[in-house]
């Protein structure tokens, strides 16, 4: 069995201690040390809540390692799970609910590349990513793959097969904008072409 390497950061001693014994008893990971030059495959974060400093460590983990991130926490609420999976955390287990097996089980599936989360969670979340389309990015143009409404159409056309002159036509906009608005997305996006940016809408179902 390939065992996962896995580095923990708590935020006490009591908790970095038993959750590390917990976990090296496991055959399925493999614990390491934490320090700046370690490049586990999943690190796992245990905090009693989703405040500022957990965030700034997770921003720090995003940052500068290519690791998995699961976070333990003992309280959650769907803005703060929001800023969470802004951090770039794929798995998500309350304190209660983190028996070995359970952990090991999230972890490894994160190592995947794959995502965890509570199922009533799951429903929250979708509920605030909605409210936040509606009421908060909507009204701006914007949404949240990235794209305003208005690179969105360019990018639908384009999929149609219509040249940069047919867009500009249809969208009532000069060439020079459409070429900047394609510019704009696939430089933001780190796009090669016309091509790669269709599909990335596509993949975001937005085409």
């Amino acid at each position: 069995m390939e065992r996962t390497t896995v580095a923990l950061r708590a935020q006490d001693p009591i908790s970095q201690a038993g959750v590390t014994s917990q976990l090296r008893a496991r055959p399925e990971v493999s614990v390491m040390e934490w320090d700046d030059d370690a490049s586990p495959q999943v690190v796992v974060i245990v905090v009693d809540a989703i405040d500022e400093d957990a965030l700034r460590t997770l921003r720090h983990i995003q940052r500068t390692t290519a690791c998995r991130t699961v976070l333990v926490t003992t309280n959650i609420d769907e803005q703060k799970l929001v800023s969470a999976a802004e951090c770039g955390v794929a798995g998500v287990v309350r304190r209660s609910e983190s028996t070995p097996e359970h952990l090991v089980h999230v972890i490894g599936t994160v190592a995947r590349g794959e995502g965890h989360l509570p199922s009533d969670l799951l429903g929250r979340l979708l509920e605030e990513v909605g409210r936040l389309q509606g009421q908060v990015l909507g009204p701006r143009g914007l949404h949240f793959t990235g794209l305003a409404a208005r690179e969105v159409d360019v990018l639908r056309l384009v999929a149609e097969g219509y040249d940069t002159a047919d867009i500009a036509t249809k969208l009532a906009y000069s060439e020079r904008t459409i070429k900047n608005v394609l510019h704009s997305v696939m430089t933001r996006l780190q796009l090669r072409n016309r091509s790669h940016a269709v599909a990335y809408a596509m993949r975001q179902g937005l085409i």
